[in-house]
C-alpha cells in the first residue's frame, strides 16, 4: 500500500447517473491510500482527513505534500492524435480548415517514424496537461493506432482510439477502401481493445466521409463488440449539416443518420452536438449516448455553442474535450474557461453560468461517466484507479496571489480555471506509478 498526504479534492459518491455534478470536497489537510488490484494498479483504498485515517493506516509509509493538492486526473473526452501539428492554423471554418490543414497533415501518419514521434510527443503532451484518460481519433492508416495505444501502454495510462474510417469526399492519402476499412477495424478491435488499460472506439469520421456502405459496416462491428467505444461528430458547422441533408435527404437530422446504421448506444461519444433540436436531445438520453463538448474548438473555428441548459433539462450525459487541433489547447483549465464563457454566452435568452465546480466534475469525473467509466477514473473515491494529479496552487506569482485570498471551495476552483495551464500541473502519477 502507499499513502499521500496534501490538500485532496475529489467528489462525493453518486449512485445515479447524471449531468448534474455531486458536491466537491476538499480535505484541506488530506489523506488517500492505495493499493494493488487483482490486475497489479493501484486503486484508491481510503480517502479522507488525515488526522482520521492516519490511525488506521499507521504502518504505511506517507509520502507528504506540503502546499499542494492532490485531485483527478483529467478526462478528455475528444481529440485528435493526427492534428497536434494543425493546431493554431487560421481558416474560415471548419470545412476549409479540415481541407487546407488537416488532410494533409494527416497524410503524414502513413509512415511508421512519423508515428513513433508524433505518438511519444503526444502522449506527453497530455501527461503534462494533466491528462491520464482520453478518447482520441488516430488517422485513416492502421500504423497510426498501433503507434498511438503502444505509447499509451508504455506509460500504463487509460487510452480509448480508433482508426478513423472515411472512404469518401476525401483525398487520397487519407481516403481508405470501404471493406479493408471495416477488416482493419476489426483487426485492431482484437489486438487491441482491453489489452491493459486501452480500448478501441470504432470511428467514422462523420457521416460526409463515409459512404453508406462503410456506416453500415460499423454498426454491424459495434454490434458485435458491444464492449468497444464508438466515437464521431455531429451538429458542429451548419455547411456540413446542409451537406449531410444533401446526402440523406430523407433523415430526420444528422444525428438520426448515426441512429439509422446502428451507431447510437452506451460507450457512443459524439463530439460538439451544438446544433441539435429537442428530438435530438432526447434520442441522445434514449440511446445512452454521450456529447463531447470542445468549447476551445468550436470559439476558434466559429462553429456556435453547446447548449448547457437544453441539454440539463433533457438529461443526456456530456463532459468536456480539447479537440485538438481544432481545439487550441491540451490544457483541461484552458478548456474549462472556454466552457464557462460559453455557459455565459450561449444560445439561450438567458445563458448559463456554470458552477466551477461542474465545469471541473465536466473535465473529470462527469467525462468519465459519460464515457461508461464512472468510479473506475475521473475520480479519487475508494475504487477508482489511482490516476491523479498533484497541483502547485503557488506555481505562477499571480496565481499564489489570487489563491492566497480565496475565500471558499468555489473560488480557489474558479481561480485556478481562470489562471491555470500546464504549470500548475507538477506531476501526474497514472494507477499510483
Amino acid at each position: 500500500m502507499k499513502a499521500y498526504r496534501a490538500a485532496i479534492l475529489y467528489f462525493a459518491d453518486q449512485s445515479a447517473a447524471s449531468p448534474a455534478p455531486p458536491q466537491a470536497i476538499l480535505e484541506s489537510d488530506g489523506l488517500m491510500i492505495t493499493g494493488p488490484n487483482d490486475r497489479g494498479w493501484q486503486v484508491v483504498l481510503a480517502v479522507g482527513p488525515y488526522q482520521q485515517l492516519a490511525p488506521r493506516f499507521a504502518g504505511v509509509p506517507v509520502t507528504h505534500f506540503p502546499g499542494r493538492i492532490i485531485a483527478p486526473g483529467f478526462v478528455d473526452m475528444h481529440i485528435h492524435y493526427p492534428q497536434v501539428d494543425v493546431i493554431g492554423s487560421p481558416a474560415d471554418g471548419l470545412l476549409p480548415w479540415l481541407n487546407d490543414y488537416t488532410f494533409p497533415q494527416e497524410t503524414r501518419f502513413a509512415a511508421p517514424a512519423h508515428n513513433a514521434a508524433a505518438a511519444e510527443f503526444f502522449i506527453a503532451e497530455l501527461l503534462r496537461n494533466g491528462v491520464t484518460t482520453a478518447l482520441a481519433f488516430a488517422s485513416s492508416h492502421p500504423e497510426s493506432v498501433d503507434a498511438l495505444l503502444a505509447q499509451a501502454q508504455k506509460n500504463n495510462m487509460r487510452l480509448i482510439a480508433g482508426k478513423v474510417l472515411m472512404d469518401q469526399h476525401c483525398p487520397d492519402g487519407v481516403r481508405d477502401d470501404t471493406e479493408q476499412s471495416l477488416i482493419d477495424t476489426e483487426a485492431l478491435i482484437q489486438r487491441w481493445h482491453g489489452v491493459g488499460r486501452l480500448g478501441y472506439a470504432i470511428t467514422p469520421r462523420f457521416v460526409p466521409s463515409c459512404s453508406a456502405a462503410q456506416l453500415r459496416g460499423a454498426g454491424e462491428l459495434a454490434a458485435k463488440y458491444p464492449d468497444v467505444w464508438i466515437q464521431s461528430h455531429v451538429a458542429e458547422n451548419r455547411d456540413e449539416i446542409a451537406w449531410v441533408r444533401d446526402l440523406y435527404p430523407q433523415a430526420r437530422s444528422y444525428l438520426s443518420v448515426y441512429e439509422q446504421f446502428g451507431l447510437l448506444r452506451p460507450r457512443a461519444v459524439y463530439a460538439h452536438c451544438i446544433h441539435f433540436n429537442d428530438e435530438d436531445r432526447a434520442l441522445m438520453r434514449e440511446s445512452g449516448a454521450a456529447a463531447a463538448i470542445s468549447p476551445t474548438s468550436n470559439l476558434f473555428l466559429g462553429s456556435g455553442f453547446f447548449d448547457y441548459e437544453r441539454a440539463q433539462q433533457a438529461g443526456f450525459q456530456y463532459g468536456l474535450a480539447s479537440d485538438v487541433g481544432g481545439g487550441t489547447s491540451f490544457s483541461p483549465f484552458h478548456t474549462m474557461l472556454a466552457a464557462y464563457y460559453v455557459g455565459r454566452e450561449g444560445q439561450t435568452k438567458t445563458g448559463l453560468s456554470l458552477t466551477p465546480q461542474h465545469l471541473w466534475w465536466q473535465h473529470t469525473g462527469g467525462a468519465a461517466q459519460a464515457l461508461g467509466l464512472g468510479g473506475v477514473v475521473g475520480n479519487l473515491l475508494p475504487g477508482c484507479e489511482a490516476d491523479f494529479v498533484l497541483l502547485n496552487p503557488q506555481a505562477t506569482p499571480l496565481l499564489a496571489r489570487r489563491m492566497a485570498q480565496a475565500a471558499s471551495l468555489d473560488e480557489l476552483l474558479f481561480a485556478m480555471i481562470v489562471l491555470g495551464d500546464d504549470r500548475l500541473v507538477e506531476r501526474v502519477m497514472l494507477a499510483g506509478s
